[in-house]
């Protein structure tokens, strides 16, 4: 494994002086900058409604208590998360926030006109102008039936294939500089340059595995790897991000962050009976049973066979949980196996106070501000 220095991520200046779009900066005890992944979910006996609303109360409590951005992820189809539609999500977090970034977590850019996605994060960028990322997956983030629904085609690889070139097509319409002769060179994404001097949301590629990986190194772009579902691949991936990295007009060095599965209580027995919700939800979605978010008590009751439960524990395995301390030991031995330059966490728990809680007590073990405040849960 390389490229462990504990120093990266802790300065969020660049040379100038002026605030980093890209890095945060590590506050508290924590080695690197925290943030949190939303998936808004859903639980058995709630509403999207409610979920939507704990969405805005994470936002603010980690907005309060010092984590760096709260990214919504891109999912269809799938009962137990409200999150098919990250832009407008956004949207409404920054009608509710002041500082945090916002961005996606991520947008999955084959489902998606690359116009369509310059001009809706145009608009956010209007909306919140610096503090907006925009973040790109090649994934569909669904099932074969309902990426064909969305991509008006079944010949789904080759969306996913063409991804560079989506890619190279959103950047020229962000940057409103398609070249004389190009078939949009007169087509203007607004909001954005046409109508005057105007900011850009800074571009993240997402991943699971060394495609992305490769891409954003050799682009030299900010890298965000799923390591809360794809934990055999982190360190492999993280490796090739920075083997192919190539400064660039964005970043002179690369910068990754992983998403990773924490969830926090004051009691180790009960964290653990909250994050078997998540492993009961996943386990559902992955032998095509997708369904709501089941509460502790469902996920206690449910009849495992043996292999479901070896299931269920390997899936738990990659999950951190446990009392505070106990989550940030393992976040710091995370963070040091990887070297990654920021920890993005992630919870799928069933309720809102519970999920509220244990950002709030990971935020205390590592002593970031505003820890005199209240989670802010929303009323269910």
């Amino acid at each position: 494994m390389r490229g462990t220095d504990d120093s990266r991520g802790a300065d969020a200046r660049d040379k100038t002086g002026a605030t980093d779009e890209i890095r945060g900066t590590a506050l508290g005890t924590a080695p690197v900058p925290l943030s949190v992944l939303d998936l808004v979910t859903v639980g058995t006996g709630r509403t999207a409604t409610q979920a939507l609303s704990t969405s805005v109360a994470l936002a603010r409590l980690a907005e309060r208590r010092g984590y760096h951005r709260h990214w919504v992820a891109e999912h269809h189809s799938m009962p137990g998360v409200a999150s098919s539609s990250p832009a407008v999500i956004l949207a409404h977090l920054a009608a509710h926030t002041d500082r945090i970034r916002l961005g996606s977590g991520g947008v999955m850019l084959p489902n998606h006109a690359p116009l369509v996605i310059a001009e809706q994060f145009g608009t956010l960028e209007a909306m919140a102008p610096g503090r907006v990322d925009l973040g790109l997956g090649r994934a569909p983030g669904t099932d074969g039936p309902t990426a064909a629904a969305l991509r008006r085609t079944e010949r789904l690889q080759e969306g996913a294939d063409e991804f560079p070139q989506q890619l190279a097509e959103l950047v020229r319409f962000l940057d409103d500089d398609f070249p004389d002769g190009h078939p949009y060179a007169r087509i203007h994404a607004v909001p954005g340059p046409v109508q005057g001097p105007t900011g850009r949301p800074p571009i993240w590629l997402l991943g699971s595995s060394g495609f992305s990986a490769r891409l954003a190194g050799a682009l030299g772009l900010p890298f965000a790897f799923a390591h809360h579902f794809s934990a055999h691949n982190t360190i492999p991936a993280l490796d090739l991000y920075r083997d192919s990295f190539r400064p660039s007009a964005v970043l002179d060095a690369p910068y990754a962050l992983i998403g990773v599965q924490a969830f926090a209580s004051e009691d180790e027995k009960e964290a653990r009976r909250q994050v078997l919700t998540g492993a009961l939800s996943m386990l559902r979605l992955r032998t095509g049973r997708p369904g709501l978010i089941p509460s502790p008590e469902e996920a206690e009751a449910y009849p495992f066979t043996p292999a479901e439960r070896e299931f269920v524990d390997s899936w738990l395995s990659n999950v951190i949980h446990g009392t505070p301390d106990a989550v940030r030991e393992g976040l710091d031995g995370l963070r040091k196996r990887t070297g990654a330059d920021e920890l993005m966490i992630t919870s799928n728990a069933h309720g809102a106070e519970a999920r509220l809680r244990s950002f709030a007590l990971i935020a205390d073990a590592y002593d970031l501000p505003g820890g005199d405040e209240g989670a802010g849960a929303p009323t269910e």
